[in-house]
């Protein structure tokens, strides 16, 4: 249910509604908006008309059910767009799109460093990279590890880049969130429930990836997972979904952009790298995702792209990195919004 304040409600009133909503075996989670707060109240839905009686209480205009099975994404809850700030001072949503680029995996101290150079005097504003890298084959490279995330954490001080990089059990959340700006997860993990849960309790930005066979509904099911134990700093992430298609890595779907938009209130950014696994497609894709309204991109680059570990052919050059950032500054300003 949203418990919806008056204009003007003291901050007692809402102490007192959120209060009630507790002692009724519910979670409050309050929204503040430009000219009155609202409260979600996310429980037991078969016990939601006790909720009805709060219309009763001081500062309340009225209390309405959220129609959509996933609450706290919807944009029932929150109508405006939210913002994503990190403590660098970089925001994810709003008018300027962020750009997070970077090696699929950290590799070692010199690639990492001139990667980070790199995409930095590009108009990057993250670098991303992976430490603990979830493959499909048991015999590929799996990352480094707690040293990758020193040496992403050496390249966020060598650079001032904020990092986002992924997590991938749950028994290592608190240390990836030790050096993490934002924590990731992958698409295999989209629906991992327990790791989910801990990242709600985090105080980090979740950077959500959709599954390779997720459907919308579910995609932002699992970010309700998150936001339920009270993170609400989650931005989703269209990575292509598998389809009959073998021309591309995956199959980008970029109507999910305009679709997310609708239905939730959550930042969207595309990854162009493993949706298409070529290099030479990830400006186009980049170009498209920004006329249909994402938020951001998170494109691989690699300094060296034929030596790289993992993922070296959807990995573009620091040079063509520079090209694309370049053109997509022109799209940007189309679609209303600036690098």
């Amino acid at each position: 249910m949203i418990i919806v304040m008056k204009q003007g409600a003291t901050r007692e009133q809402l102490l007192a509604v959120k209060k009630r909503i507790r002692e009724l075996g519910y979670k409050p989670h309050v929204i503040h908006g430009t000219t009155r707060d609202v409260i979600g109240a996310v429980g037991d839905e078969r016990g939601k008309a006790v909720l009805q009686a709060l219309e009763s209480m001081e500062g309340v205009d009225n209390v309405m059910p959220i129609l959509q099975p996933y609450k706290l994404a919807s944009r029932e809850v929150c109508p405006e767009p939210s913002v994503i700030e990190l403590a660098s001072g970089v925001s994810i949503g709003g008018e300027r799109l962020v750009v997070m680029a970077g090696p699929c995996s950290v590799e070692g101290e010199e690639q990492l460093i001139a990667t980070a150079r790199a995409v930095k005097a590009a108009g990057a504003t993250v670098l991303r990279g992976g430490a603990f890298k979830p493959r499909t084959s048991p015999y590929a490279f799996q990352g480094l590890e707690e040293e990758g995330l020193k040496l992403l954490d050496l390249a966020r001080r060598e650079t001032g880049l904020p990092i986002v990089t992924e997590v991938v059990n749950p028994r290592d959340v608190e240390l990836v969130a030790r050096y993490a700006d934002i924590l990731q997860v992958g698409a295999r993990n989209v629906q991992n429930f327990p790791l989910l849960k801990l990242l709600g309790q985090q105080d980090k930005p979740v950077l959500l990836k959709r599954g390779m066979a997720t459907t919308i509904k579910e995609f932002l099911m699992s970010a309700e997972y998150i936001l339920a134990e009270g993170n609400r700093r989650v931005v989703l992430c269209e990575r292509g979904i598998r389809t009959f298609e073998t021309a591309t890595r995956n199959t980008l779907d970029i109507s999910a952009v305009p679709v997310l938009k609708e239905q939730t209130h959550l930042p969207v950014v595309i990854d162009p790298s493993h949706s298409t696994g070529h290099a030479s497609l990830v400006p186009s894709m980049c170009y498209a995702a920004v006329a249909a309204g994402c938020d951001g991109l998170l494109v691989e680059v690699h300094n060296s792209p034929e030596t790289a570990s993992c993922d070296g052919p959807q990995s573009l050059r620091p040079a063509e990195f520079a090209a694309t950032m370049d053109k997509l500054r022109r799209f940007a300003q189309v679609a209303g919004r600036q690098l």
